[in-house]
């Protein structure tokens, strides 16, 4: 049987292609490549020595996504695919919720006529928005601070309020946290489109020339540092949640949180960056970004103790794996 990745091509869908690869699961990419090339899968070709599957497809297109799940015997679906930058999100709210939720729609909507047997949505943290305490479990409050956040939110609900994914298809919903790092020694990662709203793929365009310095946003936070806290999470430890969450049969809706369970500054986040990778990170102090929240980080202890996965990836490993990856993209 096949897996179905929707979004497959982009940061986190290639990396779980890669997983896939790993373990010989059989597995079918559609991308509509708006935010995404082919590049990483074809990279994963060569080094896997395995063809791929993939079609250029929209989500929203319902007729050709229905041949591939004719031409397809899919029993899963891993659901990636969507816009993701929340200050877009914030200029285009109607092109976020057409591609995002009228898109998930789509695709619920085909799940539910063809009888999959496990969904996994790819969700985030920004459903919670301002933490009301940290850190935060599954039952903190939702109340998005971004179109994008929301788009999240309508999404998780309309899989909730679904019958079919309560009763008859072993449902997850995770929520991400940051995912950052890259696969096997830089074979593949995260390559941004236009300028990066997040740390990493921002401080990795300062130490390659394409910026002259990081902008800190703020330094006067109530931190131990004064710079905002995140939770960091190794993209691979996120795939390896969604396979062990594909292996998990139970019927009905789990929802989890994805993330390090750790706070990190963005001060200590570039102190981590510079010593393991034995390089100067230039940077200022810039005023406080409007919608920056001060800390965010998981409680991760429902999926730890439910699926058995935990975090196997410290700041160092993420921080060596994204400049091994960025030193490619300069080749």
């Amino acid at each position: 049987m096949t897996t179905l990745l929707t979004g497959g091509a982009g940061f986190i869908g290639s990396h779980m292609s890669a997983l896939l690869l790993e373990y010989e699961h059989d597995f079918v990419v559609v991308d509509n490549l708006t935010n995404s090339d082919v590049s990483q899968l074809k990279k994963l070709e060569k080094f896997f020595k395995k063809k791929i599957p993939f079609h250029k497809i929209d989500i929203r297109d319902k007729s050709s996504m229905k041949t591939i799940f004719d031409r397809y015997e899919i029993d899963s679906v891993i659901h990636f695919a969507g816009l993701k930058a929340v200050n877009e999100s914030v200029n285009e709210p109607k092109l976020y919720h057409d591609n995002n939720v009228v898109g998930s729609e789509c695709l619920i909507e085909l799940v539910c006529k063809y009888n999959i047997k496990n969904f996994i949505f790819s969700s985030s943290a920004t459903v919670y928005g301002e933490p009301v305490y940290l850190p935060i479990d599954e039952d903190h409050p939702l109340k998005a601070m971004s179109p994008y956040g929301q788009n999240k939110i309508d999404i998780e609900k309309l899989i909730i309020d679904n019958p079919f994914f309560n009763t008859r298809c072993a449902t997850k919903i995770l929520r991400y946290f940051n995912p950052v790092g890259a696969y096997n020694n830089g074979l593949i990662g995260e390559i941004p489109r236009g300028i990066p709203n997040n740390l990493m793929p921002y401080l990795l365009g300062v130490v390659n020339g394409t910026y002259p310095y990081l902008q800190v946003f703020g330094d006067d936070y109530k931190t131990n540092d004064g710079t905002p806290i995140r939770d960091y999470i190794h993209v691979m430890d996120l795939v390896e949640a969604h396979l062990m969450a594909l292996q998990d049969n139970k019927l009905g809706i789990d929802i989890y949180n994805v993330g390090n369970g750790k706070g990190v500054s963005v001060m200590e986040m570039i102190k981590a960056f510079e010593k393991v990778n034995k390089i100067e990170v230039p940077y200022k102090i810039m005023p406080r970004r409007e919608g920056d929240v001060e800390s965010c980080y998981a409680n991760n202890k429902k999926i730890g103790e439910i699926l058995n996965w935990k975090a196997n990836h410290n700041i160092s490993d993420i921080c060596k794996d994204a400049y091994l990856f960025s030193k490619q993209l300069k080749k």
